[in-house]
């Protein structure tokens, strides 16, 4: 297992798969390669993940007893890795995240100014979000990095595995992993409040009561952090508000419009060279987008963002438009990730 993970590695693999009845594959560059030429068998799959278990010196018992698990490790001079093992057909597979222990440099992710300059915030709610694999955990890790290079803070992150190892800098930082340091996102989240925090980078938003808390962290003089699985701001807006029962969703959209500060939409598009480059969306809170969310106008979100008007947004079309004027991608990929492809069409 070892050696496959050194591979996988050495190869510029960001996804490995063990699933059986096939070869134990890698993702590189959006291209599925092979680490082993024959199929593997349950019985090869559950030795693997059970090596992956010891070198994350973690009870396999999660697993067998829940159905799916997560967990991560790392391995010396070679790279850290975010696990999910689950049980499929009656037997073990698993897909491991490949993270590198250094976060990468911000330019060549690609993150543009307009997002990393968000770690100036001093409290409300900051969400980065897009769907699994976009790159949300590395941005808001660079965030949190960025804060720690240049505030006096005590910064909190709980994520469910940690993934990115965050050394104390100008900032005092502690890294809580759920179910290792505590049992829920929300537990924990609660404790945090206890804990003199001035940044709060929660991993993901997963459930009502998660995310009532959060709100509560923001309302509180905190900066939050956190992601979310959709695309785009008002969808993100919409998901939130549509989390509470019917008769709080108005307080909810009151207390929303308050706290949230910036949302950040991301996906990872093919190149032309066969790589992938980040395309980021930005809303940031204006008096206009505040009474929008508080008046339940979601919908007219859009059209601030594209509108161009203000420079502290960022429109996914546009990013698209300059990445295919530049020859980064091709204008067919461009329409499939827009937002409103007849309008990129007409302008491309």
């Amino acid at each position: 297992m070892i050696e496959m993970l050194q591979r996988a590695v050495a190869m510029g693999g960001s996804d490995i798969f063990i699933i059986p009845g096939a070869p134990v594959t890698v993702k590189v560059n959006n291209e599925l390669e092979k680490l082993t030429e024959e199929k593997v068998l349950p019985a090869d799959t559950e030795k693997f993940i059970r090596e992956m278990y010891e070198l994350a010196h973690r009870d396999i018992k999660h697993l067998e007893n829940e159905g799916d698990d997560d967990f991560s490790f790392a391995l010396l001079n070679v790279s850290r890795f975010r696990c999910n093992a689950y049980w499929q057909r009656g037997t073990m597979a698993a897909i491991c995240r490949i993270v590198n222990f250094e976060l990468p440099h911000v330019e060549k992710l690609g993150i543009p100014d307009i997002v990393m300059n968000l770690y100036s915030q001093r409290s409300g709610m900051v969400l980065v979000t897009g769907p699994a694999g976009s790159g949300k955990s590395t941005t808001l890790a660079c965030l949190v990095d960025r804060i720690n290079e240049n505030r006096e803070a005590h910064i909190i992150t709980i994520e469910d595995p940690i993934e990115y190892l965050h050394r104390h800098k100008k900032s005092l930082v502690s890294q809580r992993e759920v179910p290792n340091d505590a049992a829920t996102f929300s537990r924990a989240l609660r404790a945090a409040l206890r804990q003199a925090p001035d940044v709060v980078m929660l991993g993901e938003m997963r459930d009502l009561d998660t995310i009532r808390t959060a709100i509560t962290a923001a309302e509180t003089g905190h900066l939050l952090l956190s992601s979310l699985h959709t695309i785009g701001a008002a969808k993100t807006v919409d998901r939130i508000i549509d989390t509470f029962p019917a008769e709080q969703q108005a307080q909810i959209r009151v207390q929303l419009s308050m706290v949230l500060k910036a949302v950040v939409s991301q996906r990872l598009v093919p190149t032309v060279d066969g790589g992938r480059v980040a395309v980021f969306e930005v809303m940031t809170v204006n008096p206009a987008i505040q009474n929008m969310i508080r008046d339940g106008r979601t919908h007219q979100i859009d059209n601030v963002i594209y509108g161009g008007s203000d420079k502290n947004m960022l429109s996914m079309d546009n990013e698209l438009q300059r990445l295919v004027r530049a020859g980064r991608i091709t204008r067919d990929i461009a329409l499939l990730y827009a937002a409103n492809p007849e309008t990129l069409s007409k302008r491309i």
